[in-house]
């Protein structure tokens, strides 16, 4: 194997914490806010309630967390790249897989002040369909849909 090549796994437990330090940089990063939940509940959350309601992808570069994802047929739960490995295709690799495994049609939210992600989401095909602020973080986000050809 290629030392510098991105492999794409199921989540597995032993990637938790390393799931949840890249997660949370990568969101602190694009929101400009600390994470509210302490590493412990983010890790329970990320372990015992994401994993039971979603399905969750792993990009590992060389047993390295870089990226993931946690959808199911029709919504993208989340979505986060290492800060060191954006703009490389581990994002589009993530959600390509989301969409073949979709219902046809995926919604998802991001950040308003997160012009990255949105920049990203529309030149992969999503489309706004609302705006809102209902998240824990208290910002205004954007609801994207994607609906395949």
């Amino acid at each position: 194997m290629n030392k510098n090549e991105v492999i794409i796994i199921p989540y597995h437990p032993k990637y938790a914490e390393q799931t949840v330090l890249m997660w949370r940089k990568s969101k602190e990063l694009a929101i400009g806010q600390k994470e509210i939940h302490s590493f412990e509940d983010h890790v329970y959350f990320v372990q015992e309630i994401l994993a039971e309601q979603y399905q969750i992808e792993l990009a590992l570069m060389d047993e390295q967390v870089v990226g993931m994802i946690a959808y199911n047929e029709n919504e993208i739960n989340q979505l986060y790249i290492h800060t060191d490995y954006q703009g490389i295709g581990i994002g589009k690799t993530l959600i390509n897989k989301a969409k073949v495994q979709s219902s046809g049609r995926l919604s998802l939210y991001t950040f308003e002040i997160n012009q990255k992600a949105q920049r990203f989401y529309e030149k992969h095909g999503f489309k706004v369909i609302g705006r809102g602020h209902k998240n824990e973080e208290n910002l205004p986000d954007i609801l994207y849909e994607w609906i395949s050809d």
